[in-house]
């Protein structure tokens, strides 16, 4: 499930071995703290406040205080837990995020328990046999296989909850992943609990644009990017005269952003901007894709997972799946992108402009495939958050 998303080395191993140890033996002595439950909860690698576990968090916090203390597992090299003020956020790598590692009664992570609860915890995992440890996932399954590497056999071995967003994706888990389904809970996703579904605007006037992240383009060179298919043809879609024409000419805004995981190669997209025709890239660093998603009309995209919020949104969507060949040979899918899909399916530079001139031209506002959104989606009522931590902490 983690692939290479952090550099190699970056926790010097002496010094985790230390901390490690040192966090260990004094798990062993006893702290006042009351009846109140210690849950660690940690997401997108702690590099941004955002998805299932940070809404998780926010909930705990909002409606839980009395009965549990909930941390927050934060990159230290980022600003965002000092400059949002975060409740209880410990720095991963600390002595006191392993050492709270070693007292929680539960932890939630998104992406891998490994770089989002406690780095390198797959040397030592099998010294915690304390908590009550969940994966409460990142988007609906389906449009990416798993990639299970040896660090991830230990850890999604000890794993004891596995939450899904319906029936469909618990049946994915269970028979693609091999998930025993004593692990598998359908709670729904805690990120769909801040919007209130089947909300489109009145008019289509903001478009994101975002594409998902491809874990081959990792360690290409800075050169062979900028040849790559991915970037050409995001090059090609804010480049495309037509598009550009019909952005301008309707006074439409397309903002694209960046997948977080993208990050090592945004420099190459700095200066394509079009802000005479609407078009504008979005800083990384500033971006939030839950406000990103509730401002925005409508999604241009490949097969990222924010698409499962414009879906439940009732939004418009094209997919542009520019690599479909080199992807299902490379990564490949559950699902099908020939009939899967929610959305407009553009092959071509050419039929994404000529959607987008149709979704403009006869105004459309909602999604043609909103009721497929049951197949995926079982709850919709943004009591999602209430269910996971009723049924993993029973409060």
């Amino acid at each position: 499930m983690s692939i290479e998303l952090k550099e190699r080395g970056k926790f010097d191993p002496l010094k985790v071995f230390l901390k490690v140890t040192a966090a260990y033996l004094l798990s062993f002595f006893p702290t006042f703290k009351g009846d109140k439950k210690i849950v660690l909860v940690g997401g997108n690698l702690g590099e941004k406040y955002e998805d299932n576990a940070a809404v998780f968090h926010k909930y705990l916090i909002a409606n839980h205080q009395d009965k549990v203390t909930a941390y927050w597992m934060y990159d230290p090299k980022k600003s965002y837990a000092h400059d949002k003020q975060l409740a209880n956020a410990v720095p991963l790598g600390s002595f006191r995020n392993y050492r709270l590692f070693f007292k929680a009664d539960y932890s939630f992570h998104g992406h891998s328990l490994m770089y989002d609860i406690a780095p390198s915890v797959d040397k030592f995992l099998f010294l915690n046999r304390k908590t009550i440890i969940t994966h409460v996932s990142h988007g609906i399954e389906g449009f990416k296989r798993i990639l299970i590497q040896k660090e991830d056999v230990p850890l999604l071995a000890r794993t004891d909850y596995f939450n899904c967003a319906s029936e469909y994706e618990k049946d994915l888990k269970l028979n693609q992943w091999k998930i025993p389904e004593n692990k598998l809970i359908v709670t729904g996703f805690p990120r769909f609990d801040r919007f209130q579904t089947n909300k489109p605007a009145p008019q289509v006037r903001k478009i994101l644009m975002m594409m998902t992240w491809r874990e081959w383009l990792f360690d290409l060179t800075e050169e062979e990017f900028v040849e790559s298919d991915y970037f050409n043809n995001t090059l090609g879609l804010v480049s495309h005269e037509g598009i550009r024409k019909l952005i301008s000419e309707n006074d439409l805004h397309m903002r694209v952003a960046l997948h977080p995981f993208m990050r090592k190669f945004e420099k190459h997209f700095t200066g394509l901007d079009h802000p005479e025709s609407g078009i504008e890239f979005q800083d990384f660093n500033h971006a939030s894709i839950e406000k990103a998603i509730v401002e925005n009309d409508m999604l241009l995209t490949d097969i990222t997972s924010v698409s499962w919020d414009f879906l439940y949104l009732n939004k418009p969507i094209i997919f542009n799946m520019f690599d479909k060949e080199e992807y299902m040979a490379r990564r490949g899918t559950y699902l099908s992108l020939d009939t899967d899909l929610y959305g407009y399916k553009a092959d071509s530079l050419e039929e994404v402009y000529q959607y987008l001139k149709k979704i403009v031209e006869e105004n459309i506002t909602t999604n043609e495939w909103y009721p497929k959104a049951p197949l995926y989606i079982d709850y919709f009522d943004q009591n999602n958050c209430e269910r996971l931590a009723k049924h993993v902490i029973g409060i």
